[in-house]
């Protein structure tokens, strides 16, 4: 069975109440649709109380798409979530190689897929944690030169959790950080986390990088 994607998934983090605009634009576009979380997030602009930042509740989307409507549907999230403006938001396009639940499949030369990748410069850290500890791997990733980061909450399993109520397993809350880092940045920021958030240790969490094939919405502090 030929499992091979013409799809991608665009990654989208806008202000809360705004990922309602961002799911019709990616309709507009030619999408079926897409998946809302609630979260929170830090980036160089975000706004501070007596010189602390305050985590502002964010809207991320997950849209996948046939890769035939890269162009318009880029274009119609960027005007609809004012990305091109100062703080509104980011989002990003990562290649999906593989799936399952979607009739229609593709060749694609891998080659072509690498290609891709690399347009952009810039990689997704995924960093999984116990609840609590989100907040130190924001931390350690600006450290080491990330820009900001955006945590999503959940829960999860693992083979070090053993935790149990009247012998039923406990399922653990988790915070998922999502890290879009250049290129160049993406191993020092893997350290300090690593580093920071003790992931060598038995049942602390994991991370992983994946390629990203197209930004928008990313700025940086004038020198």
């Amino acid at each position: 069975m030929n499992l091979i994607s013409c799809h991608k998934l665009l990654i989208t983090v806008v202000q809360k109440g705004k990922a309602k605009k961002v799911v019709e634009a990616t309709r507009r576009a030619g999408a079926e649709g897409g998946t809302i979380f609630l979260g929170k997030g830090t980036g160089i602009y975000e706004k501070k109380f007596f010189g602390i930042p305050v985590n502002q509740d964010k809207e991320i989307v997950l849209t996948l798409f046939n890769q035939n409507i890269i162009e318009p549907i880029f274009n119609e999230v960027a005007a609809a979530g004012k990305l091109l403006e100062t703080g509104q938001g980011i989002a990003f396009v990562i290649d999906v190689p593989y799936l399952i639940g979607i009739v229609h499949y593709c060749e694609l030369d891998s080659l072509e897929r690498e290609a891709m990748n690399q347009q952009s410069g810039y990689e997704l850290v995924i960093t999984v944690v116990n609840k609590g500890n989100a907040e130190t791997v924001v931390a350690a990733s600006k450290r080491a030169g990330a820009e900001g980061g955006t945590i999503l909450f959940g829960r999860g399993t693992g083979i070090h959790e053993q935790a149990k109520l009247f012998s039923i397993p406990i399922e653990p809350e988790k915070e998922v950080v999502l890290t879009l880092i250049a290129r160049n940045k993406t191993e020092a920021v893997l350290q300090a986390i690593r580093e920071d958030s003790c992931l060598d240790q038995p049942g602390k969490g994991i991370a992983f990088v994946l390629p990203v094939e197209r930004t928008t919405g990313i700025k940086r502090l004038e020198p």
